[in-house]
């Protein structure tokens, strides 16, 4: 192990990493990516964790609040943050790290052999999201002793290149995910793992837990830690000198809107709501679409260390912003581009025959609501935008006078919609409903066919090549704002409160702005009916975070992160 000397002073600044720092930074980063994997199995498999714990609402309302139970664990980040920085702030950062690995993998493994809504009814997605709850706030505690970890134990002046690994985690951990789900997919078929076969990969979580507790305990105590420990200068009270303290919690309020809520936007765009955005409004079917992702994720990664290194040399600073940048400007032409490539023939039929639906707005409700039911819809307005985002028809608003019966727009083929009724026990529409409503979908169903829309997406006509490469920009986008944060979060706040200080805007940005994108982009979605418009959330975040993190974020790259104060 490293001593204290040679750890810490002026010759840092020159030395190379010795064989302990570079095992113990592994053994980080590898113990993240586990943890990382964990967290993401859930996000992979959204569509069929609506149908196993969600079945008792509207199929697009079960949805969204599958990924808005995949936002819970977000949610409470922050909370972790605050919790485990403090402990680490004040007993270290190795048994931190131990207590965060043990809660996410036991939860995950549960997760595995959850009962579903058919067996023990609404029992079902409560047992759900607690647990997506303490799945995140350990992962709340996870990021920041990592990169707190790993840049105390990197030279001076390689900071960026060496913390990026544990940025490189994050996009390991999902493809890690991905791979062990198509795996499992393929050798079991689509039938069996829709029904049981998911609770696989949960299960081998078990097997992964182990070894990154084996990993977490052959790890050393972080050198500048130690050394502040030894000298009596760590915090009694992290929490109070981070947030209760003006001059912290300044940097706080600028780390979180300044760099990571653009960042994490960024990132959740790129991966994850890209993902969502093939199989939900491209229709892509989900082995191909994990596929594609996880190519684009195999040529990306490695652009990681590359801003990492790079912001060594030029600054942070001026990489995130420029990813921030090029992300907002280029989202809406990407996803369009992504939309012919990946299915054809729908980009065709939208250009081609577009769908307009016209409606009185005082019959219609909020079409994003994540706890609603079938029979919550029954006006024809709702009926009619509920019929085409269910079928994931992009379709374009024409408010109509009041009193405006709602008519759906097919080319020129013009289909009234109906309004429903509901039974006597208010818990289902009545047969005449029922059958005006089945008659209903299958005219727009035979109009949008008969215009061009597909569907699904025909595999034959995929082009493939140019999915994974405008999918591979979108990750090295994330590669961009992604790669150095870790080292100027690091950079930005002293030793004593480090952990607790810096896992906070991060976990805020990253649990609050990009854990709610899928969600509040398909909620955008289902009221508008456009499938660009989710777009508009990290559009409007990435700009603002580039604009105040312009003007007042200083660069940090040549600070002394080994001062106490």
């Amino acid at each position: 192990m490293a001593t204290p000397a040679r750890a810490l002073g002026p010759s840092r600044s020159t030395a190379p990493m010795t064989r302990e720092e570079r095992k113990v930074i592994f053994a980080s980063s590898l113990g993240t990516v586990f943890e990382w994997y964990d967290f993401y199995l859930y996000g992979a498999l959204a569509p069929i964790i609506a149908k196993q714990f969600f079945s008792g609402l509207d199929p697009g309302a079960a949805f969204i609040f599958a990924l808005l139970a995949f936002a819970a664990g977000f949610l409470v980040r922050p909370f972790g943050a605050l919790v485990f920085g403090r402990l680490g702030d004040m007993i270290g950062r190795k048994y931190t790290f131990l207590v965060t690995i043990l809660l996410m993998g036991l939860s995950t493994f549960i997760v595995g052999i959850l009962p579903s809504y058919a067996s023990v009814g609404v029992a079902a997605p409560v047992m759900l999201i607690a647990l997506r709850m303490l799945q995140g706030l350990a992962l709340g505690g996870e990021y920041g002793g990592a990169a707190t970890y790993v840049a105390e134990h990197a030279p001076h002046g390689k900071r960026g290149a060496y913390t990026a690994w544990i940025q490189t985690t994050a996009t390991l951990g999902l493809f890690l995910s991905l791979v062990v789900i198509l795996g499992t997919r393929t050798l079991m078929g689509e039938a069996v793992f829709a029904d049981w076969g998911w609770r696989i990969p949960f299960l081998l979580s078990i097997v992964l837990l182990g070894i990154s507790v084996w990993i977490r305990l052959s790890m050393n105590e972080s050198p500048a830690f130690k050394k502040i420990k030894e000298e009596g200068r760590s915090s009694k009270a992290p929490l109070s000198e981070s947030f209760g303290r003006w001059k912290n919690l300044k940097i706080v309020i600028l780390a979180l809107v300044g760099l990571t809520a653009g960042q994490a936007v960024v990132w959740y765009t790129g991966q994850f709501y890209a993902l969502f955005f093939l199989t939900q409004a491209l229709k892509v079917d989900a082995q191909t679409a994990n596929i594609l992702i996880a190519l684009s994720l195999l040529i990306g990664t490695p652009f990681f260390i590359v801003f990492g290194w790079l912001s060594d040399r030029i600054g942070r600073k001026p990489i995130i912003m420029a990813g921030c940048l090029v992300a907002a400007l280029t989202y809406f032409p990407l996803f369009k581009a992504l939309t012919a490539a990946a299915n054809p023939a729908l980009a065709q039929a939208q250009q081609a025959v577009p769908v307009t639906v016209t409606v009185d707005p005082a019959r219609c409700s909020f079409q994003g609501s994540p706890i609603a039911r079938e029979v919550d819809f029954r006006t024809d307005c709702d009926l009619a935008k509920r019929t085409l985002a269910q079928a994931a028809v992009n379709y374009t608003v024409v408010q109509g006078p009041a009193g405006t019966p709602a008519t759906v727009q097919v080319g020129s083929q013009v289909i009234p919609s109906p309004n429903a009724t509901l039974t006597s026990d208010g818990n289902a529409f009545d047969a005449a409903s029922r059958a005006r409503i089945a008659a209903f979908k299958k005219e727009v169903a035979d109009a949008t066919k008969t215009a061009g829309y597909p569907a699904a997406a025909d595999p034959a006509r995929i082009n493939k090549p140019l999915v994974v490469a405008i999918l591979t920009l979108l990750v090295i986008y994330v590669t961009m704002v992604y790669g150095p944060i870790a080292a100027m979060l690091v950079e930005l706040f002293p030793t004593r409160i480090r952990y607790t200080s810096m896992s906070l805007p991060y976990h805020i940005g990253n649990g609050w702005f990009g854990g709610l994108l899928p969600t509040t982009a398909f909620a955008i979605v289902a009221q508008t009916g456009n499938i660009y418009n989710g777009l508009w959330y990290p559009i409007v975040v990435a700009g603002a975070t580039f604009v105040i993190g312009t003007l007042f974020i200083r660069e940090t790259k040549d600070r002394d992160i080994y001062a106490a104060d």
